[in-house]
């Protein structure tokens, strides 16, 4: 798995995206892109500023994201369009999602920041309490990556 660099408020602007063609395994392999798909068909980038805050909702709850690749694929099984995106969340995880799954936001949007402070503070409550535990100090362990 490549580790991919999270985000904040401040720096979210500067989250490296993905666009031009649909993306190749390689490209994900790379780290360039979030996701590849293989089983369509007439896939074609989507027209979308990245990268572009979200609030993505999965499993009743709401996380905050930013889209940093976007494609439209059809698919034979049952001959439809659908948009996939790749989302890069705080931590540096990422996720692909239909389009139905999110709402787009501005950065000013009051729950998008609180989402994302929540996210960063979780983040940073995990890092602590395991480098407690493994005795490593996290800035350290970063910076080896």
């Amino acid at each position: 798995m490549t580790v991919r660099p999270g985000f904040t408020l401040s720096n979210w602007r500067k989250a490296p995206t993905f666009g031009g063609h649909c993306a190749t395994p390689s490209d994900v392999e790379g780290a360039s892109a979030v996701f590849a798909l293989a089983d369509t068909f007439n896939g074609r980038p989507m027209d979308l500023a990245k990268p572009a805050p979200v609030i993505w909702y999965s499993d009743d709850e709401e996380f905050a994201a930013l889209v940093v690749q976007a494609e439209v694929h059809e698919t034979e099984e049952d001959d439809e369009v659908h948009e996939f995106l790749g989302l890069l969340l705080p931590t540096g995880e990422t996720a692909v999602v239909f389009a139905d799954d999110l709402e787009f936001v501005e950065d000013s949007d009051p729950v998008w920041q609180a989402l994302l402070e929540a996210d960063s503070e979780d983040d940073d409550d995990e890092q602590e309490d395991g480098a407690e535990w493994a005795g490593v100090d996290i800035t350290d362990a970063e910076d080896d990556r």
